[in-house]
């Protein structure tokens, strides 16, 4: 882990494209700004894990079942024309 000490309105800037600004230093608290393209996607942490969380549980849900899809395959085609 890289570790850097800045101050309020000093940057750090990641790759050429994104900019990490200290906006306010209040006790404990460091607010941070990021200048990042638009397809460049940016979420605290705790976010992050919730959503791929959520994703791995959306995957789980819809997943087909082997026997669902064999029978599928097996049933009979109606091809009488009405």
């Amino acid at each position: 882990m890289l570790v850097l000490t800045r101050k309020i309105d000093q940057s750090i800037i990641i790759g050429d494209n994104i900019k990490l600004i200290v906006v306010e230093i209040r006790g404990d608290q460091v607010k941070i700004g990021i200048e990042a393209p638009r397809d460049v996607t940016v979420h605290r942490e705790e976010v992050y894990r919730e959503i791929k969380e959520e994703n791995k549980r959306a995957a789980l849900r819809s997943s087909l079942n082997i026997e669902d899809v064999n029978r599928l395959l097996k049933k009979p085609i109606n091809d009488s024309k009405e």
